[in-house]
């Protein structure tokens, strides 16, 4: 397994770009949130790699970051979403913007990238919901001026109060994000978990 590839960017293009490493030219497939961090041809870079063996090919996708990553993987272990799926999906926003829409449930916006039906999307948010951080995609989206009202230690803060109450933390996180998405002008714990339990249901 390729866990990344560090080396010399000869060539480069929205979609894949060619990294030298000790003589060797990878070829790694690329969304454009990471395309848009690549540094000018001939410099060096990082890319995270996922690594995809077919019995007829090997493909190498490439990210930025651990989060576009990360974002890859669970969209993948989706049913019916492949890798290349996985990768317009990736191209078709932020991973915070993302995220805060798999976590509220809005297929509607995963179904607007181009080549995600709307069934897949649906299937996406539905499996997804649990699995996404409702704080890192609050603070991912905060970046792109999305719900700026409230603040990272204010979610973790209505989150561990909602655990508390019995909730699971993945239930939690679903609860938060869902209010964000909702009431971005929300700001404070209190007002986070009482709009949540107006909403919310116990495991």
């Amino acid at each position: 397994m390729i866990a990344y590839v560090r080396g010399v960017l000869t060539e480069k293009d929205p979609t894949r770009v060619v990294v030298e490493a000790a003589g060797v030219g990878y070829e790694v497939l690329i969304p454009l949130s990471t395309f848009d961090r690549l540094p000018k041809a001939g410099g060096e870079v990082k890319l995270l790699t996922f690594h995809c063996v077919r019995e007829d090919d090997e493909i190498l996708f490439g990210f930025a970051t651990p989060a576009e990553k990360e974002l890859f993987v669970k969209l993948t272990a989706v049913s019916g979403v492949g890798p290349k799926i996985a990768l317009s999906i990736l191209s078709g926003g932020s991973v915070g913007e993302l995220a805060l829409a798999i976590t509220s449930g809005n297929a509607k916006r995963i179904s607007s990238i181009k080549g995600v039906g709307k069934k897949t999307a649906e299937k996406i948010c539905l499996e997804l919901q649990d699995k996404v951080n409702a704080i890192e995609a609050l603070s991912a989206a905060q970046r792109a001026g999305v719900g700026k009202e409230a603040a990272a230690p204010v979610l973790r803060d209505a989150i561990l109060a909602l655990s508390a109450l019995g909730f699971s933390e993945e239930t939690a996180n679903k609860m938060v994000g869902d209010v964000v998405a909702k009431h971005p002008e929300a700001k404070d714990t209190e007002t986070l978990v009482r709009l949540a339990l107006s909403g919310g249901k116990k495991r």
